[in-house]
Order: structure tokens, then C-alpha cells, then sequence
């Protein structure tokens, strides 16, 4: 039974990355952080993540936890991991954390920020373009809004799931979709217990096509009715998309005289 567990909180660019999940022969981002923490703590590991992000997704908020037996003091791995990630992947904070703190079962709700640029000229005049995805076509941002609006509350979410999403259940609670203006970009806000496989983005493809005016805004009500797929729009591409944070309720500190205080939420 361990006696540690580390919890971290990751920001990556996405680009680099085949996801979150480690798998045979292609570069993760929880196959680069326990090739890390591997030689660190030396013994063998497993990143527990809170998000399976996309190929592509970028993260400034993922949680990860790792349960160990090492005891070097907390700063010093602090140091030594933020040291040996790669350049694309940071460690924004590391602490110590009651043992049963899971990154995934633990948390309340995510951010999910997708990022649009919707103007006639590419996103490269302002360094954008790797996280935002360009539209070259204005969008009516009175009707993204009432769309959006349609999203929030708790509904079976099957609609918006693309094929090969493994969860049991496909309903799902979107407490806000909150959409800004930053400049020439549109960013729409998620904020959910949890997503299915490619939700956020099949739901971005969607809004999209009704705020082109080529779909009616009730066009959400019926994909959620209909839980078919093939009436939701594209899904829109990763490079757009980033997890911003992730709560959990207020953490239980660790104890002992190598272990950090916790306390409030972690977003």
C-alpha cells in the first residue's frame, strides 16, 4: 500500500501529443510524464489523468495523480520534474494529497474552452492559428448564444458522441456554456460533470452550422431527442479546443512532516 500521493496539474501544447492516454508506439502526454517521474522516484508508476484529451488538445489545467513510497521532500521533485518534461508539457503545481484522491472520480466539473477565429484572414497575423480554429466566415453570435443556451441542464448526450466512446452512460450535466469575444475570436466555454468522446467538439461543429444560418436553432433540441449522431455537425478540429481546469472539493491535506497543506479547490 503506498503512502504518498502526488497530485499534479499539467499544461501541454497538444500538437506534439497522440492524447493524453499512453499507447503503443506513438508519443502521449502520460507516456512522457511517466517516463519523467520514472527514473525520479524510482520505481514503476502509473499517471492516473483526469481528461483522456484528444490528439491535438491542448491542456493549461490537467490533473494527474501518482500514488508513491518516495520520500524526497516535495520542492526538490517539484524542481526535478518541471526540469525534465519536455518542452511542451509543464508542471504548473505539484503537491502531496490524501491517498484516495483520485484525479478523475474525485472531480466536481472541467472547463473545456474551445477557441474560434472568425474573420476573412488567417490567424497567423496574430500568432494564433495552432489554437484556434479558423472560420472564414462571420458567425451570428446572437443565435451561437441562444443555441448554446439549449445544451445546459442534464440530457443523454449520444447525439454529440462520435462512434467509439467508451463510457456506460452517455448523459452528462453542462452546468454553463458561456461565449465571449476576444478580438476576432469567439471563445465558447464548457462547463460539465464530464464529456463524451469528441462532445465538446461535435457540439462546437453544431453551434457553428446554426450561427452560419444553414440549421435552425431547435436543431439542438432535436439531435438530443433523436440521440443520432449523423444529424449533429462536423466535428471541429482539435488544435481549437483546451482544457483549462478541473475542480474537486475542498482536498483532505496529507499527513506527515513531508507533506504540503491543501486546501480550496484546484482549477
Amino acid at each position: 500500500m503506498t503512502s504518498r500521493n502526488l497530485q499534479l496539474i499539467l499544461a501541454y501544447d497538444g500538437s506534439g501529443f497522440h492524447g493524453w492516454q499512453r499507447q503503443p508506439g506513438v508519443r502521449s502526454v502520460q507516456g512522457e510524464v511517466e517516463a519523467t517521474l520514472r527514473p525520479i522516484l524510482r520505481h514503476p508508476l502509473t499517471a492516473h489523468g483526469a481528461s483522456r484529451t484528444d490528439a491535438g488538445v491542448h491542456a493549461r489545467g490537467q490533473c494527474a495523480h501518482v500514488p508513491t513510497d518516495c520520500a524526497i521532500p516535495l520542492e526538490n521533485l517539484r524542481r526535478a520534474v518541471a526540469h525534465h518534461l519536455p518542452p511542451d508539457l509543464a508542471l504548473v503545481h505539484m503537491r502531496d494529497v490524501a491517498v484516495d484522491f483520485h484525479a478523475s472520480r474525485s472531480a466536481l466539473c472541467k472547463l473545456y474552452r474551445y477557441r474560434l477565429y472568425a474573420a476573412p484572414q488567417r490567424p497567423v497575423e496574430h500568432h494564433v492559428a495552432g489554437y484556434t480554429y479558423h472560420v472564414w466566415y462571420l458567425l451570428d453570435e446572437e443565435r451561437l448564444r441562444e443555441a448554446a443556451r439549449r445544451l445546459v441542464g442534464r440530457h443523454d448526450f449520444q447525439g454529440f458522441a462520435s462512434a467509439g466512446s467508451p463510457k456506460q452512460t452517455t448523459v452528462r450535466t453542462i452546468q454553463s456554456v458561456e461565449i465571449s469575444r476576444a478580438g476576432r475570436e469567439i471563445r465558447i466555454d464548457f462547463v460539465g460533470d464530464g464529456f463524451l468522446y469528441n462532445q465538446v467538439r461535435n457540439m462546437v461543429g453544431t453551434l457553428i452550422e446554426i450561427a452560419r444560418g444553414h440549421w435552425p436553432i431547435e436543431r439542438i433540441d432535436e439531435i438530443l431527442a433523436a440521440r443520432d449522431r449523423r444529424l449533429a455537425g462536423p466535428t471541429a478540429p482539435a488544435h481549437g479546443l483546451c482544457l483549462e481546469w478541473i475542480r474537486y472539493p475542498r482536498l483532505v491535506p496529507a499527513a506527515g512532516p513531508a507533506r504540503e497543506s491543501v486546501g480550496g479547490e484546484t482549477a
